[in-house]
């Protein structure tokens, strides 16, 4: 069997509006429940959580350095439709990782990037790679 990462539990201090946020800029639904659960594709979901872990995880921790960093490949037509999303709410977007606040977008490995910071201060990051043609 192939190993694939099944879903990843999403530190939030409100794990429906983290959700939501995550969810309008993706273009993708939020499924409410224990977890407040995004669908990214078939087989993989993020799951947003305000609570400490039964088993003992922190729950969201609001110190520095405790933010999580969430990287997505996607397509040109996925690009572009986040990318006016994340313009047209006037979140700060940029080219680095360290400086994801310069309004640029960088053009690593021949393909598009940028990053930004959700409300809780994870950062996200989008990027595109052309296909290859053989």
């Amino acid at each position: 069997m192939t190993i694939r990462l099944d879903h990843t539990i999403v530190p939030a201090k409100d794990k429906m509006a983290s959700a939501t946020f995550f969810a309008e800029l993706f273009g993708l639904a939020v499924e409410p429940g224990h977890f407040a659960q995004v669908r990214i594709n078939e087989s993989l979901t993020l799951d947003f959580a305000d609570e400490p872990e039964p088993w003992g995880g922190p729950g969201f921790d609001p110190r520095p350095g405790r933010s999580h960093h969430y990287a997505f490949h996607v397509g040109e037509a996925e690009f572009e439709a986040i990318f006016g999303r994340v313009k047209a709410r006037g979140i700060p977007y940029g080219s680095e990782p360290h400086d994801h606040a310069n309004g640029l977008i960088n053009t690593r490995r021949g393909g598009r990037g940028l990053y930004f910071e959700d409300p809780y201060g994870h950062l996200l990051e989008i990027m595109t790679v052309p296909e290859t043609r053989s």
